[in-house]
């Protein structure tokens, strides 16, 4: 019979993926944890948590018999509340990104291995489900050897970031935009097998917030150069006036190219491959779709279209099988990492850096 996992939730207004929990049958949310006493409250009786298990206390949680923490809270304590987690004994999937600095980045890496814990990091956009098909023509050779990818998020999200009513800065005021970079190059450095080298970035300009801190910078570019000699170019702002958001990719490769629409994820784009009978004659409309139609119905209810589904579903196999998870704590790094520098770059006006290598 398999195993029924005990997860705890710390940061209730963060995770998204409850009802990605409360429908897999292997997992049993026994224990939430937040400082705030309503979300507390409706979380623990969303998830019929007993009043025991819940806890406004992260430490006092630690001590509870979970055999999983969910860390949903700001990405800031991230690191310190993984680290904790692993020391305590508790395997780990965490909200993205996986760190705020490079050094805790390292730390995490070095805690994974020490402790024999697993850590996943719960990126999302991997799972959608047009990224499987274009993974599967990508490793299959369809468009050749990819020489450059693009990737674009721009999301409007200026009320997490200062509330216009009463003026309360949030903790995304001092987070730069291209350190929320593993939406963009999660999927892009999956499909390729590939890992970035070096980074530069630009933007610093505050016109649409201008009061506020390095959050509101109103858009930020990176580029990026990567092992198999790629490169890869990725747009972020979290404030830029663009409804709906944008998830934009790209893939050019010597036999041809394709690309998602630019009116959301799973917008429609296009597809191109030389002397291909059915996308070889001009670039050919594309359907590119967040859900798998396949899936079963439960599917759906973990949010993103069917991605959060498969993201639960491969970490409790990993957990089954004893094998790393599809984003390790090496991918996860490799995912965070370069934005991290970008900004670095970003900072020294402009200049090339040289990414840490975590294996």
């Amino acid at each position: 019979m398999s195993k029924v996992w005990k997860m705890g939730l710390v940061g209730l207004g963060g995770s998204r993926r409850s009802a990605a929990y409360m429908h897999h049958p292997q997992i049993r949310v026994t224990a939430v944890c937040d400082t705030d006493s309503g979300l507390l409250e409706r979380a623990g009786n969303e998830l019929g948590v007993a009043e025991a298990g819940r806890f406004d206390s992260f430490d006092r949680m630690l001590e509870s018999d979970v055999d999983i923490v969910m860390i949903g809270t700001p990405v800031p304590v991230h690191a310190a509340q993984t680290i904790a987690a692993l020391e305590a004994g508790k395997h780990v999937l965490c909200e993205v990104t996986a760190a705020s600095t490079v050094e805790d980045c390292f730390r995490i890496v070095e805690t994974v291995k020490r402790t024999g814990r697993t850590y996943m990091m719960a990126e999302n956009t991997i799972y959608f489900h047009f990224m499987q098909t274009w993974k599967k023509w990508v490793r299959e050779g369809l468009f050749g050897t990819i020489f450059h990818a693009e990737g674009e998020y721009v999301h409007e999200i200026r009320d997490r970031i200062i509330d216009p009513a009463t003026g309360q800065v949030y903790w995304r005021d001092r987070r730069p935009p291209l350190h929320y970079c593993s939406h963009s190059l999660g999927p892009l450095l999956e499909m390729m097998n590939d890992r970035i080298v070096r980074a530069t970035g630009s933007g610093t300009s505050k016109t649409v917030l201008p009061a506020g801190g390095v959050g509101c910078t109103d858009m930020q570019v990176a580029l990026f150069e990567t092992a198999r000699g790629a490169t890869i170019k990725l747009l972020r702002s979290s404030v830029a006036p663009r409804k709906p958001a944008t998830g934009h990719f790209a893939l050019y490769g010597s036999k041809g190219q394709i690309e998602n629409g630019r009116l959301g994820y799973g917008s429609d784009g296009w597809i191109y491959v030389e002397d291909h009978p059915e996308y070889g004659e001009t670039a050919q409309p594309l359907r590119c779709e967040i859900s798998d139609p396949n899936a079963p119905e439960e599917a759906t209810k973990g949010g993103h279209g069917t991605s959060e589904y498969y993201l639960i579903r491969d970490f409790i196999e990993a957990l089954e099988n004893g094998t790393p998870p599809r984003i390790d704590v090496y991918k996860a790094m490799e995912y965070t990492l370069p934005g991290l520098i970008a900004q670095q770059a970003v900072e020294r006006g402009g200049v090339w850096l040289d990414v840490p290598q975590v294996r």
